[in-house]
Order: structure tokens, then C-alpha cells, then sequence
């Protein structure tokens, strides 16, 4: 199975005060060095932000337009800079998940399942139901042709995969969760205190 990986990276961070969610650090490791780690077995990594990232050679950066148009104008972006040979799936997943290498491995783990087939999209869900846009496994195809539809700028992940036929992946309990309140970021640098190895 071939699969390539965008991960959206610049958003606003309003929640905690406008700081670049991707450069946030616990136990000397980024959350963007943790996204790219959970993505390292994609063919062709993209990641969208400001052009400042600190990104290692063989990933791609790219800005969405306009700049913090939102995540479906981040995905737009970066599905210009995969390749024209299509994979097999296209990851997204938000820079901002600690868990990303659990969450990764059960989208992957799924995507080799016969129940996939067929499906345009395997979206991680927490034990709640609720379904976590971006931490999913997607269809060059489907994803594209849903992108064609509308001004991605403002859209939301949401209406994006409103048609898209959808497989659910509960994804195990060390995989939920982000970085979107300074409660969220303590707790997540408190965890890397007692677990330097993370997730």
C-alpha cells in the first residue's frame, strides 16, 4: 500500500495566544517533528504552513491561499504537490495531535482490512463517535473531486467529506487528543516528563 501524507500546519492558534502550534516542544521534540515521524512511511510528505517551518529535505512546504484560509484550503494546497501518479490513500493529519504515530498505525492498520475497499475515506473517530477530520485516510480521487466543488477557502473538513463514502476507525485512547488550550499544552508537556518517548 502506497499512501501519501499532508499535514496541515498553519493555522492561527488562537486558543493559545497565535504561538506556531508546529514549533511547540516537549522533551526536545516538536509537534511537527512527532506529525513527520507518525507520516515517515509515506511516499511524498507535504507539509502547509508558514514558509518559516522548520522542515527536514525530503518534506515538502507549501502555503495555502490565502494563508490561514482553513483546513480544506490547507488540503488543497498541499494536493497540488503530490505526485501525478496517484497512491493509494492521501493521510491528513493535523499537526497538532501528540498521538499521531498511534492514530497513523490504526488508519493504516484498517486500510489493509478487505472492509476497505470500496471506501473513499477511513476517518479516526474517539470513543465518543466523534469523527476527527484530520486524522484520516482518504482517496486521491474522491478527496480531489470533492475539493473541485467549492471555494476551499472557509470550508469546513466537514462539508468537504459531506459525500464520501466513509469507513469509521476508532482509534485507541493514546491517539486522541491536541494542542488547541494552554491547559492542553501543559498537560501534553507534563506527559513527556513521565514518558520522554511519547507516543
Amino acid at each position: 500500500m502506497i499512501f501519501d501524507a499532508i499535514v496541515p500546519a498553519g493555522g492561527r492558534a488562537t486558543r493559545l495566544g497565535g504561538l506556531d502550534k508546529a514549533q511547540l516542544t516537549a522533551g526536545g521534540e516538536s509537534l511537527l517533528d512527532i506529525a513527520l515521524r507518525a507520516a515517515g512511511a509515506a511516499r511524498t510528505t507535504v507539509v502547509v504552513g508558514g514558509p518559516d517551518l522548520p522542515v527536514p529535505g525530503p518534506v515538502l512546504l507549501v502555503r495555502e491561499d490565502p494563508p490561514f484560509g482553513g483546513p480544506v484550503a490547507a488540503v488543497a494546497a498541499g494536493m497540488t504537490r503530490l505526485p501525478l501518479d496517484p497512491a493509494d490513500w492521501v493521510l491528513l493529519l493535523a499537526v497538532d495531535q501528540p498521538g499521531s504515530r498511534a492514530l497513523v498505525t490504526a488508519l493504516l492498520a484498517a486500510a489493509e482490512l478487505p472492509t476497505a475497499a470500496g471506501v473513499q475515506a477511513l476517518i479516526g473517530v474517539d470513543d465518543a463517535g466523534r469523527r476527527q477530520w484530520l486524522a484520516g485516510l482518504y482517496r486521491p480521487g474522491p478527496l480531489a473531486a470533492a475539493l473541485r466543488r467549492g471555494d476551499p477557502a472557509g470550508r469546513s473538513m466537514r462539508a468537504l467529506a459531506a459525500d464520501l463514502a466513509v469507513r469509521e476507525v476508532l482509534l485507541p485512547a493514546t491517539a486522541v487528543g491536541d494542542v488547541d488550550t494552554p491547559a492542553e499544552l501543559t498537560a501534553w508537556q507534563l506527559s513527556r516528563r513521565s514518558d520522554p518517548a511519547g507516543q
